[in-house]
């Protein structure tokens, strides 16, 4: 499980990072808004922890963009106190607001409640989808059951799972650090989207939760009759 963390000040990076990594998260730290902007858009990371004042893209803007195609939960980590300010992150998209100075210990533990609940909010608000994702154990699980799906394809699967209805393109379905290890490529999506709905067909017969976008990508859709 990955979170990714904004924030220009090295030192409090590092030491929150530090924390996040004993709990067993892992995470990938950024600088400046735009090159996590960036980022965000080809991975899948499971929480944002956004600095609000940042170089260039504050976190503020940063947030309001992510808003436009994710719904990974974000938290605010800020030295600004008024509530106009508090009031403003909220509005645009953020789950919590956290006031600097403020112990590691705590950005935590606010990270695991907001993990938690958004962990809740797939499993009950979707139903009728019966796949669960199991951040810890880095598995796709249809009515209890893990699906034999290799990494690349539980990575690629659970970015269309957490955002039924949304069309995604090939290249934003890559994770960054697959890119990097040339592990995938824009070409081999569909081989992999092809191996998991032959994977997921025992489960879930002949419906077709898979959708192809022709000339654009893939995206994910419920079904009211599924099992």
């Amino acid at each position: 499980m990955e979170i990714v963390l904004v924030e220009d000040e090295l030192k409090p990076a590092q030491v929150l990072a530090a924390y996040l990594q004993r709990e067993g998260l892992q995470t990938m730290h950024f600088t400046d808004g735009q090159r996590a902007l960036e980022y965000i858009r080809q991975a899948a990371p499971a929480l944002l922890i956004l600095d609000v004042m940042l170089p260039g893209l504050d976190g503020l803007a940063l947030c309001r963009a992510v808003r436009l195609f994710s719904s990974v939960p974000i938290i605010m980590l800020t030295a600004r106190v008024d509530e106009a300010d508090r009031i403003r992150g909220l509005d645009i998209g953020a789950d919590d607001y956290v006031c600097k100075p403020v112990s590691p210990r705590e950005v935590v533990a606010r990270v695991r409640a907001q993990l938690r609940r958004a962990a809740g909010q797939f499993d009950s608000e979707r139903p009728l989808a019966r796949f669960v994702v199991d951040e810890a154990a880095q598995c796709i699980c249809w009515q209890g059951e893990p699906l034999p799906l290799s990494r690349i394809e539980y990575r690629l699967f659970r970015t269309l799972l957490t955002q039924p209805g949304r069309v995604f393109e090939r290249d934003s379905l890559l994770d960054a650090k697959d890119i990097l290890e040339r592990a995938v490529n824009d070409r081999s999506v569909d081989s992999h989207i092809k191996n998991i709905r032959k994977k997921i067909k025992p489960y879930i017969g002949d419906r077709e939760c898979i959708v192809s976008v022709y000339g654009i990508g893939y995206r994910f859709q419920l079904s009211d009759d599924m099992p």
